[in-house]
């Protein structure tokens, strides 16, 4: 096979989408009406009250802090390898290879355990309308063919699936919020007891941090997509700070609409109340009651379709990272290999199948979709990639050090090392709060926690096996003339 030949065939489609089409991507990986009818009633109950809102203010700034260094560092790197490039360009090869092990492990874990809560919930959802009794394996099970299809597709085919669906899902939020301030009135939104420092730092603030780092997830997934999308050095830097921003102000502005819709005084008791009987009436109730009937309704079923959306968002972003794992040889070369509509299309399979076998043993055993599969592998997302995020803001600090590819000392040291420092306190309480985020028992949840540095070893082996293709970081054509660049880089490889 000639050269050009293998270049087709494991190459991805240029030029497919702009900053709108990456955002729908990470839009529906977030799954905002996930977030708010699955986690609005856990984050007010059992973290800050009223304050939950300010929460998903403060976790936002945090991650705009780390995005400073993050897109500084994209503008001079082949991004394609999201977290493996970054950390490997600061950090050297084997450090990135563990990176990229820890990055597969978190985003298969959120997408295998959206994957449960589908399934229960579109099995609920035909149960309520139809009368029809579905297992909810089956709805997984039909899931994961359909995201297999749409995976080995073209990108564009599942971008428009996904700007259907999420736009579906905010229109409702946002009309909810409309009405909230319609019917209750300006003097209803009390900002001081939603946003005010006393308002966040009351009860547990860790736990409401905690879940809004959970509704955030993927934000970074705006780097993987950089092959495809167009002029990525100016996308890529603009699609994260607006995904950032927008997520962060959306779910801080809905759920402070559910606040004033109960009245921040009794916020979180309505809360405490909805944990015992159905965490989702939360924010059902008062969409029923602003919207009318239909908007119940309405949430039922876009619940599935977001979390729908959200499962394919994910697994174009893992098979996206299997490319690029399989080109530096840290994956089988296989799935490098793209078919004919320049789709990962043998990492699509490869994902697919995996989401498959973890899957099967807790239909097999009978296992709650919810409470057990859906708990135990977000927690693990989630703890995952907070990791990620530190090891990330050093490597940002140690590519600058090394290349001076720019020498500002906010992007590159004052802002990453902030990052780093925030995100470790981060870190801290949701390990603390590991139990409350699973919900399985003391030895799950060490089991869990256990998993991130065994597969962080796992990867660190790897790359003793595995030569690196170059000791440089993956610069762009642009970069890689320039002698500030790569004067001092080298890999910890060597």
């Amino acid at each position: 096979m000639s050269n050009a030949e293998a270049q087709h065939h494991a190459g991805l489609k240029q030029n497919a989408f702009g900053v709108p089409g990456i955002l729908f991507f990470v839009l529906s990986a977030q799954a905002p009406l996930t977030s708010i009818v699955g986690a609005a009633a856990l984050a007010v109950a059992l973290g800050d009250g009223a304050g939950a809102p300010g929460a998903y203010l403060v976790v936002g700034a945090v991650i705009v802090l780390f995005a400073v260094g993050f897109t500084a560092s994209t503008r001079h790197l082949d991004t394609r390898g999201g977290f493996f490039a970054v950390i490997r360009a600061g950090l050297g090869f084997r450090t990135g290879a563990a990176g990229s092990a820890l990055a597969l492990l978190s985003y298969n874990a959120v997408q295998i355990a959206m994957y449960g809560l589908f399934g229960s919930s579109l099995s609920g959802l035909l149960e309520r309308h139809t009368g029809i009794a579905v297992p909810w394996w089956t709805c997984v099970a039909a899931a994961i063919g359909v995201v297999w299809f749409l995976g080995s597709r073209k990108v564009e085919l599942g971008a428009r699936v996904l700007a259907v669906l999420v736009a579906f899902e905010l229109l409702l939020l946002i009309a909810f919020a409309i009405g909230v301030i319609a019917t209750k009135g300006w003097s209803a939104l009390d900002v001081p007891a939603s946003f005010g420092p006393d308002a966040v730092l009351a009860g547990a603030p860790g736990v409401a941090i905690m879940f809004a780092i959970a509704s955030m997830f993927g934000f970074e997934s705006t780097a993987i997509y950089s092959a495809e999308a167009k002029d990525p050095r100016r996308t890529v830097p603009r699609a994260t700070y607006i995904a950032v921003v927008l997520i962060a102000v959306f779910l801080a502005f809905v759920t402070w609409m559910l606040i004033c819709f109960y009245g921040a005084a009794q916020a979180q008791s309505a809360a405490q109340a909805a944990l015992e009987s159905d965490p989702a009436s939360f924010a059902v109730t008062p969409l029923n009651s602003v919207l009318g009937e239909w908007s119940g309704t309405a949430a039922d079923v876009l619940l599935s379709t977001s979390l729908f959306a959200g499962i394919l968002s994910f697994h174009n972003m893992i098979t996206r990272y299997l490319h690029t794992m399989a080109g530096h040889r840290l994956c089988p070369p296989s799935l490098e290999r793209t078919n004919r509509h320049q789709a990962p299309a043998r990492a699509s399979l490869a994902q697919s199948s995996l989401a498959a076998v973890v899957v099967l043993p807790f239909a097999v055993a009978g296992m709650d979709p919810v409470n057990q599969l859906f708990s135990w592998f977000a927690g693990l997302a989630v703890v995952t990639l907070v990791v990620l995020y530190v090891l990330t803001s050093a490597a940002v600090i140690g590519f600058f050090r090394r290349t001076r590819a720019e020498r500002n000392p906010w992007t590159t040291l004052i802002a990453p090392a902030l990052s780093a420092v925030l995100m470790v306190g981060i870190l801290t309480q949701v390990v603390r709060n590991f139990g409350v985020l699973t919900g399985g028992s003391t030895v799950t949840v060490w089991v869990l926690l256990a998993v991130v540095p065994v597969v962080f070893i796992a990867g660190l082996l790897r790359s003793r096996q595995v030569l690196p293709v170059t000791d440089l970081p993956d610069l762009p054509a642009s970069d890689q003339g320039g002698a500030n660049v790569h004067n001092g880089t080298s890999s910890s490889s060597r």
